[in-house]
């Protein structure tokens, strides 16, 4: 009673009094699901940007050596071409720029949906469905390949927009199980395992078509998938209040410490309010700028590490997961960080999402720009391009996480609305650069840089000018209102 009446009284002693230890907790167990489920949503997402050079038929096609590179190569001489057991295509590029990129044309269409059906029926299916049908999808992809191309495109469609409902889920799981200064921890180990989920599968996938076949890289990962779902299934529940197992303790730490953050009104959604909140605007500014960068390295990385540097990203699977390796160590330190800051320094939570924001925009944006200039000296390159997406790891505890300080009942459908924006240069930045580099010269790539950096230097700067850390108004109208 008295312990209740403690939590209750003032926040400092809310979290003094009964803050439940990490070790062995619900929503400790919670994060490392979630980040397996992500770990699983990238690698499935990825694996085809890898797979894809073993299904082409090269045989009609120039040989893929380094000659056109501006570069001298840098590669050790190549592995001995092992048998093709499956079967490979005559698609042209054009082909192949709509098969990579037709993931993004689902993933879009289920952002907005994904937030509200997660509000409306509970996080925990609709994640677990979502990644379920993805990877069930997976599974079917080398079946639809023998089909066609345009089979194809249909099966990464529909994986896109299983693994679109994905994040908003998540977001609004953790509006119910995140104790406001512990967001940043929990959320960036979430958050890391899509970070692993590139960094194990770019590497690992090269290796499953050299020494299996390319089907097997869709079979091997689809069925990580079916095991993710069996667990998440038994282990995971939509609120504490619905876990059977969590201790009394955690039970309370945590719903105390959401008290007065959460509408009691589940029903009611103020669009209105939402499409008009400038501190929504300033994370969908800052969302869309930071993953121009991101989609267009992702995608073009290996591009330009073999036109430009000369060397094959197959032979150098590990160069290339570098840049996401260093984002996921960045964005796990940065989360303690961050809540250090929060926690034991009581600095204000908007500065510490201000600050981490600019350092997470604005670094990796000069080390870009950087990596244009650095000529043929491809360990320089290679260090500032790594060194620039691992100053993206930080903006996790900026921007990234601010829709559960703003609008906790609602963050599922505010990440929503910001992922929807956030796609867009998944579809249109790749496409934007390869019309720029058409020539493939260093200066042609200075270029593609200069404009993501630009992009992301805007979104810093309108984020710090308009964000807000606190909880708004529109987000929490009924909460005290039945008894509280």
């Amino acid at each position: 009673e008295l312990a209740e009446l403690l939590l209750m009284s003032t926040p400092l002693l809310r979290y003094s009094a009964a803050h439940s230890p990490a070790c062995c907790s619900a929503r400790y167990m919670l994060a490392f699901l979630s980040s397996f489920g992500f770990f699983v949503v990238y690698s499935l997402r990825v694996n085809l940007s890898v797979a894809m050079v073993d299904m082409l038929n090269t045989t009609h096609q120039t040989s893929p050596n380094h000659s056109g590179s501006v570069c001298p190569p840098h590669t050790s001489s190549p592995p001995p071409k092992h048998n093709h057991t499956a079967g490979v295509y005559n698609w042209d590029s054009e082909t192949q720029g709509w098969i990579l990129g037709s993931f993004f044309y689902g993933y879009i269409l289920t952002q907005i949906p994904g937030g509200y059906l997660a509000g409306r029926f509970g996080p925990k299916w609709l994640m677990g469905f979502g990644v379920l049908g993805t990877a069930v999808f997976t599974l079917l992809t080398p079946t639809a390949a023998d089909l066609g191309a345009s089979y194809l495109i249909a099966v990464r469609v529909l994986e896109g927009i299983g693994e679109g409902v994905t994040f908003p889920a998540m977001y609004t799981m953790w509006a119910a199980w995140a104790p406001p200064l512990e967001r940043s921890r929990l959320l960036t180990i979430t958050y890391i395992g899509a970070q692993l989920g590139t960094v194990v599968c770019l590497p690992l996938s090269g290796q499953i078509c050299f020494y299996l076949d390319w089907t097997y890289v869709f079979y091997i990962f689809g069925a990580v998938g079916l095991v993710w779902f069996i667990l998440w299934s038994f282990l995971v529940f939509n609120s504490p209040n619905t876990h059977p197992r969590i201790s009394e303790r955690e039970r309370l730490y945590i719903t105390n410490s959401l008290k007065n953050e959460l509408s009691t009104s589940a029903g009611y959604i103020p669009w209105g309010s939402i499409v008009t909140s400038m501190p929504l605007w300033a994370i969908v500014v800052a969302h869309f700028s930071y993953n121009w960068t991101f989609y267009t390295l992702l995608t073009l990385l290996p591009t330009y590490m073999n036109d430009i540097l000369g060397f094959s990203i197959k032979q150098n699977g590990l160069l290339s997961a570098l840049p996401y390796l260093g984002c996921a160590i960045v964005a796990v330190l940065s989360g303690q960080v961050a809540d250090y800051l929060r926690e034991s320094c009581l600095y204000p939570t908007i500065l510490v999402r201000k600050v981490f924001s600019i350092i997470g925009m604005i670094g990796p944006a000069a080390f870009l720009v950087a990596a244009g200039y650095t000529g043929c000296n491809y360990i320089l390159a290679v260090s500032f391009v790594t060194v620039s997406s691992s100053l993206g790891g930080v903006s996790a505890s900026g921007f990234n996480i601010n829709h559960l300080d703003i609008a906790p009942s609602y963050a599922g459908i505010l990440l929503g609305v910001t992922n929807t924006f956030a796609t867009i240069p998944g579809m249109v930045g790749p496409v934007i650069a390869r019309d720029l580099t058409k020539h493939n010269t260093i200066e042609e790539w200075q270029t593609v840089f200069y404009i993501a950096a630009a992009i992301n230097l805007f979104g810093a700067l309108f984020f710090n000018a308009f964000g807000k850390g606190t909880v708004q108004p529109w987000a929490v109208h009924t909460s005290y209102s039945h008894g509280d």
